[in-house]
């Protein structure tokens, strides 16, 4: 495996590139898992500035001695506030005229401040985020990240198994689950954990409430550890008590969509191949209109990034990139189904790199 500051200096000649394309003379990452991505740095605020032939960090005094120690292919400048008058110094010796910025990432009230204190000195320029493509593809040190994130929470989820039964409310759930990831080892959770019992498990992302596990119920549980920047996600849905027969349609109709999705992956296919697959399925069973999200995402530094397996995205699939397979079933007053497993593209087909167990009634 390369070292990770040979592997820095590869994604920061990578982004120059995409720099270049797109015309830009220099530009400002300051969402934090851009920022994380290209310099390593995993502080919480700081902000990058790249030209073609320099790389700075900024922080503040709190971040100096951290950013130094894992940015090493960057100059690090320590600013105090207000931050506009230390880019003023930098833009004036590195002679800029126009600084792009992440046009989805910055907000007005930034982009007013930037104009108003340092218009006169260069052009602000919204720029669309030229550091997602690079990151759809994963190497070999993030794919590391990515599963013991996902072995982290496979093995919290076997410890809450035994939770699942009458009497025990959703919040109380999420909290052991959560809490059990956090023992072994999980830097924070990937997102927020859902649990949604009985009929609030039609809400496809359901926030953990007191109600009460009750028999009969099915539970949709959505959840991920975070392990060294990268996250995992993974949804289970199971009965409590013996299915209905209803109960076990659902399920096993979400199961061979999932199923079906999952042979479709392939380098070369379309992100949007994939999702149509699986909505086929649901679809031929008059459930369509039941399944209104799309069939997974990619997932990386973030638990929702590029590619997105859906009809508008025709992203060609490739060796590398990481995406949740995660067709459902929502029916509202009645319940839900959602199976989600995290894979991997591989050169022939795809990886399965979830390995938690799987079925209706494992409880």
């Amino acid at each position: 495996m390369p070292e990770l500051k040979d592997v820095h200096k590869n994604r920061l000649d990578r982004f120059r590139q995409r720099m270049e394309e797109a015309g830009a003379e220099a530009v400002i990452i300051l969402k934090p898992e851009n920022r994380a991505y290209l310099s390593g740095f995993e502080g919480s605020a700081g902000m990058l500035l790249i030209t073609k032939n320099q790389a700075l960090l900024l922080v503040d005094f709190r971040y100096l001695e951290q950013a130094k120690n894992q940015a090493p292919h960057f100059e690090i400048i320590q600013y105090r506030q207000p931050l506009s008058e230390t880019l003023r110094r930098v833009f004036q010796e590195l002679n800029l005229e126009m600084v792009g910025f992440e046009q989805d990432y910055v907000t007005w009230e930034q982009y007013e401040i930037w104009t108003t204190r340092l218009g006169d000195l260069v052009e602000f320029i919204p720029l669309p985020d030229l550091t997602q493509k690079l990151r759809m593809v994963k190497g070999a040190e993030e794919l590391k990240a990515i599963m013991e994130a996902v072995a982290i929470a496979d093995s919290a989820f076997l410890d809450i198994l035994p939770l699942i039964r009458p009497g025990f409310q959703e919040r109380e759930l999420a909290v052991e689950l959560e809490y059990a990831m956090r023992r072994r080892g999980a830097q924070a959770m990937a997102f927020e954990t859902i649990v949604a019992s009985g009929p609030r498990s039609s809400l496809p992302h359901g926030a953990p409430t007191e109600r009460v596990l009750q028999a009969g119920d099915l539970v949709i549980i959505d959840f991920g550890a975070k392990c060294q920047g990268y996250c995992s996600d993974c949804t289970r849905t199971v009965s409590i008590g013996p299915p209905t027969p209803k109960q076990r349609e659902i399920y096993d109709l979400v199961q061979r969509a999932q199923d079906a999705a999952l042979k479709a992956i392939s380098p070369g296919v379309p992100a949007s191949r994939v999702d149509a697959v699986a909505r086929q399925i649901i679809n031929e069973q008059g459930y369509g209109e039941t399944f209104g999200h799309s069939l997974g995402h990619g997932v990386g530094r973030v638990v929702h990034e590029e590619p997105t397996l859906i009809n508008r995205d025709q992203t060609i699939l490739q060796p590398g990139m990481v995406v949740t397979v995660e067709p459902g079933v929502y029916l509202p007053g009645w319940g839900g189904v959602r199976i989600e497993d995290l894979v991997v593209v591989t050169t022939s087909g795809c990886e399965v790199l979830t390995h938690c167990i799987k079925g209706l009634s494992i409880t």
